[in-house]
């Protein structure tokens, strides 16, 4: 997986660090010139809980330090089996909280992340929302895996289009990352769960993919829930 991400070149131009926040291992891509960007992205990596890193995910958070003229910290969290939930959830809040300790204000911050990523994304601001954290700005998920009872129509009707995403490896991931959780609990499957108050949100996702359903139906509680959420298939 860390090969497969390595095979888009990273842009030139971004600068980037190793760091530790939150306790864990990160590395911290940013725009040339700029000591502090005015913005900063948490980006929390794809893979099934169970794999994907800093490596796979390094061009992706160049490219968008580049585009978004931001600082883009790339989290390496906990990974199952050896790591369980909630590691990963414990692992991205307090992540954000050592962001805003150190002085990020939560209107200049984002988070964002792809599949597992973007379902921890979305369990995120679940999570910093009960803890009565301030929200940041806005979130961004790309492809994102929120239900991990794999109850969505496109994981069957799509699985001969996508060349990536398989029930089985789903099922192996959750299984892998709850043992014995409950799998509809919104902090490990955010679309069964009170999107209210959350922040302006943007999904992005293929209309090949098993993970469409996924999208379409956390738009869909966003937005019943009042939230600003935007699909683009």
């Amino acid at each position: 997986y860390d090969r497969l991400g390595q095979l888009v070149p990273p842009d030139p131009a971004a600068v980037v660090t190793e760091a530790v926040v939150g306790g864990r291992p990160a590395l911290d891509a940013r725009p040339p010139d700029i000591a502090e960007p005015e913005r900063t992205i948490l980006y929390l990596h794809g893979g099934g809980y169970a794999i994907g890193s800093p490596v796979s995910h390094r061009s992706l958070a160049t490219h968008l330090a580049i585009a978004a003229a931001a600082r883009v910290i790339l989290l390496d969290y906990r990974l199952a089996p050896e790591h369980p939930f909630p590691a990963a959830l414990e692992d991205a809040v307090a992540a954000y909280r050592t962001l805003l300790d150190g002085g990020v204000a939560p209107s200049a911050l984002a988070i964002a992340g792809d599949s597992a990523g973007g379902g921890l994304t979305a369990a995120t601001l679940l999570a910093l929302r009960d803890a009565e954290v301030p929200l940041p700005a806005c979130a961004v998920c790309l492809s994102p895996w929120v239900d991990l009872t794999q109850s969505g129509a496109t994981i069957s009707t799509k699985a001969d289009e996508d060349p990536m995403v398989r029930k089985v490896d789903l099922n192996s991931w959750a299984d892998a990352y709850l043992v014995d959780h409950d799998p509809k609990d919104p902090l490990a499957s955010p679309v069964f769960g009170d999107m209210a108050g959350l922040p302006p949100m943007l999904v992005h996702v293929g209309s090949r993919e098993v993970l469409l359903d996924d999208a379409q139906r956390l738009v869909v509680r966003a937005r019943d829930a009042g939230v600003d959420a935007r699909l683009h298939v």
